[in-house]
This record gives structure tokens, sequence and C-alpha cells, in this order.
């Protein structure tokens, strides 16, 4: 049988073709699907609770007092992660007055349950005079970094 000068055998030959191309492809990426379904599957079957962890900001005056402060917050097992974010601008009243200064940003992950004894630490450790010192909670993440956070900061 011929249609339009393509024969049966042609197609068949090509759908056979297609089919042991498929086969030979997916063999291939067997190996890549199943590492990823993997770590789909373990992203998805983390439990967490939406604010057991926070994230805190503290400013500080400079690059030197910043990394002393992220130090001793992650030694003391405060955080699990402190990154110093360099060279930002704050515009401020104080004191009756606007002011303006440079300043480095400390971004914190830690527990929601240490956010108090954060603060206790940044104030008897902090040059200003009243220390920021703000947390939000986090609410959705990536499982495996959640529960890494909560390994390295003790209960």
């Amino acid at each position: 049988m011929q249609s339009a000068g393509v024969s049966v055998d042609t197609l068949r030959g090509g759908s056979v073709r297609a089919v042991v191309l498929l086969v030979l492809l997916s063999l291939c990426m067997l190996h890549l699907l199943r590492g990823l379904g993997f770590r789909a599957f373990s992203m998805a079957s983390e439990v967490y609770s939406p604010g057991t962890h926070s994230a805190a900001f503290i400013t500080c005056p400079n690059h030197t007092v910043a990394l002393e402060l992220a130090r001793g917050i992650v030694q003391r097992k405060l955080a699990a992660c402190v990154n110093i974010v360099p060279a930002i601008k704050s515009v401020y009243e104080w004191q009756g007055k606007i002011e303006e200064d440079d300043e480095v940003l400390l971004m914190i992950k830690t527990r929601s349950s240490k956010i108090s004894s954060l603060a206790e630490f940044v104030r008897g450790n902090h040059p200003y005079e009243v220390a920021e010192v703000i947390s939000l909670p986090i609410e959705q993440g990536n499982p495996p970094y959640l529960k890494w956070i909560g390994e390295v900061v003790p209960e």
C-alpha cells in the first residue's frame, strides 16, 4: 500500500527507529531522572513547621565589628549562618536629627527560640547605644537547608 509516495514499510521503519531512539535515550537518562526523583521526594517529604526558624538582621558600623559579632554568634550556636552584606546606606532619625551612615548588615539564620539570646549577646557586644536586632519568622524554604539550621542550632 502506498500513499503520497510513502510506503507502509517506510513508516514502520521510521516508527521502529523512533522507538529504539526513545528507549536508548530513556536508558541514558535513567540515572539522572532517578537522582532528580529521589531529591524531589526527599525535599517534599521533609516536614517544616512555619516560624520554627527566623532570619534576623543587625546593622554594624564597619566590617571589623560585623565579623567579630558574626563569629561570636556562630561560635555560641546562636545561629547556623551569618551573612555579612557590605556597603549599605542607612538613613534614620536619631536624637531629633536625620542621620546618614555607611553600615554593614548581618543577615542571620537561626531558630526562633534563640532570638532573645541573640539580642542579649548583641547588646553586650555591639558598640551602638541602641543596636538593631530585628527578626522575621521563616515561613517556607528549602527543607534540607531548614533542617540543617535545626541541626546546627540546638534548642
